[in-house]
């Protein structure tokens, strides 16, 4: 489907300046795109008044909060492998849900080095987040939350900018090249593997840093 849908924008000339276009509204195309500052700007506010509540409404203890934060990162890592390895992979069979997968991850894939899709735009963002929020709300108790949901969206922030910098930037560390290294195997690797970004901890433990050949190989 993402194929089919690439060279269909292409035959038509639909390749512009920041990429492939998605829709021939403008205003629809617009929030395809995104600049890489947006999810700080975004998120930042939220993630203040999430850790205002846990410390001045629930009056967590400091050693609290911060023991919370290693948990929370963890969390999130484990997260960003579930949604990138069975929502934004999946192998769908209905047209429609063909082209949700497309526009959520697969033109990424078509298009890998386009710099205004390295980030997650803001719709799709604060859906994922709000649907995350509710989950586990169902799991974490309601005085740890604010801080928990506040460190896991640090973990997003540290997920979505380790993307646009494997993507962009040279990586001169040693553990950056590293990140950079294993992400791009999982664009150009040919196989259905590597779903970690800022972390490579669960294909370690689901034995997913090699796999088989993805379809077109």
């Amino acid at each position: 489907m993402a194929n089919e849908l690439t060279q269909e924008n292409q035959q038509a000339g639909q390749r512009v300046d920041k990429g492939i276009r998605i829709f021939k509204n403008p205003f629809l195309e617009s929030l395809t795109h995104v600049h890489p500052i947006i999810p700080l700007l975004l998120w930042s506010p939220f993630i203040l008044f999430l850790f205002y509540r846990s410390l001045k409404v629930y009056e967590l203890a400091w050693s609290q909060f911060l023991l919370i934060a290693p948990i929370a990162l963890l969390v999130w890592t484990f997260s960003e492998y579930i949604l990138h390895r069975f929502v934004f992979h999946f192998p769908a069979k209905s047209k429609a849900a063909k082209y949700f997968v497309f526009l959520f991850h697969g033109l990424h894939h078509d298009d890998p080095n386009d710099g205004t899709r390295l980030v997650m735009p803001p719709v799709p963002a604060a859906l994922f987040i709000f649907l995350l929020y509710q989950f586990y709300a169902l799991l974490v108790p309601a005085n740890y939350l604010p801080a928990f949901m506040g460190w896991f969206l640090i973990g997003y922030l540290i997920y979505d900018y380790i993307h646009y910098a494997t993507h962009h930037f040279p990586m001169k560390s040693k553990a950056a090249r590293y990140l950079k290294a294993y992400h791009l195997k999982h664009h150009y690797s040919g196989e259905a593997s590597r779903y970690g970004v800022s972390s490579p901890l669960w294909d370690y433990l689901f034995g997913t840093v090699t796999g088989p050949k993805k379809e077109g190989y």
